[in-house]
């Protein structure tokens, strides 16, 4: 909304200085200050409200060290999406539809998760919304999302198709599978950040630095000389991500300013399915969706860890008839915490390993 007070200003007295909000990297600088300022200073407040009724139950196959944890606060992933939500109403030009679907998917899981919450810490329903609710959850999600971008004109420049990394020039098109593709890419990667959410700062931290990576895509992919100079495909609108992807960033760094370890905040699924819907959005709007087993190699390494550790379990039941493990506990944050290594240097790690992926898909800008 103050992009569009400051617009009017500008264009109907045309004071000095004020021209800059039509710069993408000024207004995308600007959320990120605002959703980090907003992170910061209403964090304590929720914090103490959330103390008084919100205190997430620990789980019973936790690792020891983790029964150490009590009376930590969930549903911090409100303190996100605040700040997410405020940051954009000020600074992206709402009108695009970028913009918007990116915060219904926010604001969309924000809500399966909340409930999720809810129903643990509140109603005391071990295991809270049950699975299935929220693969529905996440299936309309992805069938609105779809749906949308299918039929609305505005995204006819590319259609179904979509750009492959580390190719010139190569592109596939979905096809018909688009739609389910979409609700694959949302279910998936919403579930893996919310696998990924098991320490201190990871689910964050790993957070940030992915959509910091689909950030510079969007605003790459948005400009039309670097999109040409890079031999990428020119989506116009595709800048208003960066904004947006700039004030989840942020809201992520100003999170951890609670939740790093020793944490006085955990985000929840609240957060946790909210971050990775924006996630797969983002690289779903830029034509990007490809890269991310390497962008978002971290989260996918979680996922991974599950699904062998359930299969080899199963197999080897089967076969037999004693369940093996390849894991020490999946997901993998935890196999590492069962071998001795210290949460904070898991943690660290984790973030490491995410640069150098993010450095990887750096790297497909350059190899096509």
């Amino acid at each position: 909304m103050l992009y569009y007070l400051l617009q009017y200003i500008n264009e109907t007295f045309d004071p000095p200085g004020f021209g800059v909000i039509e710069y993408i990297t000024f207004r995308a600088s600007a959320a990120a200050i605002t959703a980090l300022l907003i992170s910061i200073l209403a964090g304590p407040r929720l914090i103490s409200y959330l103390k008084r009724k919100y205190i997430e139950p620990v789980k019973e196959e936790a690792p020891p060290e983790h029964r150490n944890k009590k009376e930590l606060p969930t549903m911090g992933g409100t303190l996100i999406i605040f700040s997410i939500l405020v940051s954009c109403l000020l600074w992206a030009r709402f009108a695009d539809p970028h913009v918007w679907l990116i915060l219904l998917a926010v604001l969309w899981m924000g809500c399966i998760g909340f409930i999720d919450d809810y129903r643990k810490v509140v109603l005391k329903i071990k295991g809270g919304l049950a699975a299935r609710y929220k693969l529905i959850g996440q299936v309309s999600l992805g069938l609105v999302i779809g749906a949308y971008t299918w039929y609305d004109p505005a995204f006819s420049v590319l259609l179904s198709q979509t750009t492959v990394p580390f190719f010139k020039d190569l592109t596939i098109d979905y096809g018909p599978l688009y739609i389910p593709v979409v609700v694959f890419i949302i279910t998936a990667v919403s579930n893996a950040v919310n696998l990924t959410d098991g320490l201190d700062g990871l689910a964050s931290g790993v957070s940030g630095i992915v959509v910091f990576g689909l950030g510079g895509f969007a605003y790459l992919t948005g400009n039309v000389v670097y999109a040409d100079y890079l031999n990428i495909t020119f989506i116009p609108g595709a800048g208003e991500v960066a904004v947006i992807s700039m004030a989840i960033v942020m809201a992520c760094v100003g999170f951890l300013w609670f939740n790093s370890h020793p944490a006085e905040i955990i985000m929840g699924d609240t957060g946790s399915l909210a971050l990775g819907s924006a996630i797969a959005v983002i690289a779903l709007l830029i034509k990007q969706e490809l890269l991310l087993p390497v962008l978002a190699g971290t989260f996918f390494l979680e996922t991974l860890s599950v699904s062998l550790q359930v299969s080899w379990f199963k197999f080897t039941k089967w076969r037999y008839g004693e369940g093996r493990r390849i894991f020490l506990m999946a997901p993998l944050h935890h196999h590492f915490q069962l071998k001795g290594w210290a949460e904070e240097k898991i943690v660290i790690r984790f973030w490491i390993v995410t640069l150098l992926f993010f450095l990887t898909s750096l790297m497909t800008l350059k190899l096509r």
